[in-house]
């Protein structure tokens, strides 16, 4: 039996509801249409140039990314910039693309949920819920055993394989109840603390923001491309408990645009 991409959308969206989205955001498939089968699906973190050119040799004509790759309206398609060129070639190609982003950052199973599971946390709960939604942003768990900071640290930089992690002062305690958020959260570093967490680990941290620890937490930078991730990992475990009739690939592409030293 064929599937369409409203077959696959319509699934996903079972986990991550496309009005669980943050208002800014631009969410839902973006290029191509509903009705068209799916003969194979490249799931990413970022849709890119050479995202595309992954799913033309892997035979796949729909990817399903985190980030979406228009944000705002596009008045000219010209190729003029890597949003263009990647929109043109998707086009070109007969390739939809399809996003999620903050519909699965409020999802209850989705981004930081993965962060920590892949962390090894225990009885996390949402950090930020969204009143009595069942959504919200973030999550906060235990470690099953306290580990000291420093432990703790090395621990965080070689499970979010991060080519530098940055952090706040040391605070001298021993590590147990974890806060993470995908992405950018400085936002919730209030939260982080207010729920009484040793540690909390997102990304885009600013210079000031350090600061707000005041030795009550230790703030843990780990990259905004690291603390996503495992997103890829979920969509493609998720589709394959579905979908057998078409392959479902987690891409092999880093679309990770910092580089460490």
């Amino acid at each position: 039996m064929s599937m369409t991409i409203k077959n696959i959308s319509d699934y996903i969206e079972k986990i991550a509801p496309l009005n669980q989205a943050e208002d800014f955001d631009n969410v839902g498939l973006l290029i191509g249409n509903e009705t068209s089968e799916v003969k194979g699906v490249l799931v990413t973190l970022d849709t890119l140039e050479e995202t595309i050119d992954e799913a033309i040799k892997k035979n796949c004509n729909l990817i399903i990314s985190f980030h979406p790759i228009i944000f705002s309206g596009l008045k000219k398609i010209n190729g003029n910039s890597y949003v263009e060129r990647v929109v043109l070639k998707a086009i070109q190609n007969n390739i939809a693309i399809y996003a999620t982003h903050t519909a699965l950052d409020n999802s209850k199973v989705g981004v930081s949920a993965k962060m920590c599971e892949v962390l090894g946390l225990m009885n996390y709960e949402i950090l930020i819920p969204k009143e009595e939604t069942g959504i919200g942003m973030g999550m906060i768990g235990n470690l099953p055993e306290p580990m000291l900071e420093d432990d703790f640290l090395q621990y965080s930089k070689m499970i979010f394989s991060s080519g530098g992690v940055r952090f706040s002062k040391k605070t001298g305690r021993t590590i147990q109840k974890i806060a993470v958020l995908g992405g950018s959260g400085s936002f919730a570093i209030s939260n982080a603390i207010q729920e009484k967490a040793d540690v909390y680990i997102s990304a885009d941290f600013k210079y000031h923001d350090f600061f707000k620890a005041e030795g009550k937490i230790l703030l843990i930078d780990v990259g905004h491309y690291e603390s996503e991730q495992f997103t890829k990992n979920l969509l493609v475990e998720y589709l394959t408990k579905k979908f057998t009739s078409f392959a479902v690939i987690l891409s092999e592409k880093s679309t990770n645009p910092i580089y460490y030293l």
